[in-house]
């Protein structure tokens, strides 16, 4: 830090000048207030020490001076006992902290450290919210890595055009926001965007939804009802979670492919649609072809353009800025902060729930947070022994079908402890359905509460 030094008592000037160069600052030292005030219209400072009483300009005046020249300078004031209530005062006026005479000189240097780290959180902050401002965001979308980098010069390039686009991704990963972006930076862009993932409703339900039906169609339709794709028309219709569509809905989607027309539930009238369509999948679909459980023909229907987002294990350079953005969003405007070192555990960490896990994560340490400012790192990280890539050694040669789902039962244990027993976010977090969650709980005999 750079320190402009005033006190007009020559024997601190220059012993805490000495101390202060002897701790690595670089000092200026002045024994006026006046003469202050100009070193500070002349050079930008980290920080001024000052004595309240000085000749020619006191040091509240020069604090308050200094603060309008400089506002991101640290003032601390020294003061005598009798004027310790002028410098709390002070403080309410911008003042950082204040030392009482007689002081030691390590006990200031101590101060600075402290104001030296703030000083760092402040200037990293400042320089997230640049990126933010600058090309790193892409609607919602944020990150500067090389590999978001390719996802944003995709999504501005397919944007503009009218074909099928495949969304790959793990969930947490913003999958949504993607489509989101295609369809606002689209010609289609004041027109609607539908969204529906078929993870949420049962197999009897997908086709009411995407297709629509009319009144006595089945039991319960009392009245006509538009499916997605109807509400869709002249805009862009995003399907979430493509991977959970079932056999029968999947021939229905590839007609609407092929011909953009289809019929509602229960009458044979056709109904013709003009829709640009985006679908997610947090699996691999060729994958799902290559066992049956996806029709080859449709998958290659959505596959024109495939946009894959990386999980955040693989872009950890964008976690210091995603964890500024979330703060500034979940922050109700205070001046939260995390320290690089937490930083760094953050970076360290695979985040298997991707973004949302954590958002989540911010979310929860801002309201364990306090009148603390400073973020901290048990709050954001749960000490769960989230299982790495290293794997305890056991005494014994073991299978590699053995060796994997001895991995994957303590990670399953694991992402339950961090969800505290909470099987759907659990399922979410893992990229699988209630019923797998399930079905491997007994294959493992995981204990868990319902």
């Amino acid at each position: 830090m750079k320190i402009l030094l005033a006190d007009d008592e020559k024997t601190i000037a220059v012993t805490l000048g000495d101390a202060l160069r002897g701790a690595g600052y670089t000092v200026t030292v002045v024994s006026d207030g006046e003469q202050a005030l100009k070193a500070a219209q002349d050079d930008p400072f980290d920080c001024l020490i000052t004595d309240i009483r000085m000749p020619k300009v006191d040091g509240l005046t020069l604090l308050r001076r200094v603060k309008e020249l400089q506002p991101s300078c640290k003032v601390v004031l020294i003061t005598a006992y009798a004027s310790v209530e002028a410098a709390v005062a002070a403080i309410k006026d911008g003042a950082e902290d204040y030392v009482q005479k007689p002081f030691f000189n390590d006990d200031v240097i101590a101060r600075l450290r402290k104001l030296e780290r703030i000083l760092d959180l402040e200037q990293e902050n400042r320089r997230l919210k640049e990126e933010l401002a600058g090309r790193h965001q892409f609607g919602s979308i944020i990150g500067k890595s090389p590999k978001m980098q390719a996802v944003y010069d995709l999504v501005a390039s397919v944007s503009q055009s009218e074909v099928n686009v495949l969304v790959e991704g793990e969930s947490g990963t913003g999958k949504e926001l993607v489509a989101e972006a295609i369809h606002f930076n689209s010609p289609r862009r004041g027109r609607p965007l539908v969204k529906m993932s078929c993870s949420v409703f049962p197999e009897s339900l997908i086709e009411d939804e995407l297709f629509g039906h009319v009144k006595g169609a089945f039991t319960d339709a009392r009245s006509d009802k538009s499916g997605r794709f109807e509400r869709a028309h002249t805009g862009t219709i995003f399907i979430d979670d493509i991977d959970d569509l079932h056999p029968l809905p999947q021939v229905k989607l590839l007609r609407v492919l092929q011909e953009r027309e289809f019929e509602r539930i229960g009458i044979v009238e056709l109904v013709k649609i003009d829709v640009r369509i985006v679908v997610a999948t947090k699996k691999d679909l060729w994958d799902l072809v290559q066992n049956n459980l996806f029709r080859e023909d449709l998958f290659h229907r959505l596959n024109v353009v495939k946009v894959r987002i990386p999980p955040l294990r693989e872009r950890r350079e964008d976690i210091p800025l995603l964890a500024s953005h979330f703060i500034e969003k979940n922050g109700r405007g205070k001046g939260f902060a995390v320290t690089p070192e937490v930083l760094e555990a953050l970076q360290g960490y695979s985040w298997p729930g991707n973004v949302r896990e954590l958002e989540h994560a911010i979310e929860r340490a801002i309201a364990l947070a306090g009148n603390d400012l400073v973020l901290k790192k048990e709050h954001l990280l749960r000490p769960l022994n989230m299982p790495g890539t290293d794997v305890s050694p056991t005494g014994k040669l073991s299978s590699l079908r053995e060796t994997v789902a001895e991995c994957e039962a303590r990670h399953i244990k694991s992402v339950l402890a961090y969800t505290q027993g909470h099987r759907g976010e659990t399922a979410r977090i893992l990229g699988i359905t209630r019923k797998n969650l399930w079905e491997k709980m007994k294959e493992y005999g995981i204990e868990g509460p319902p």
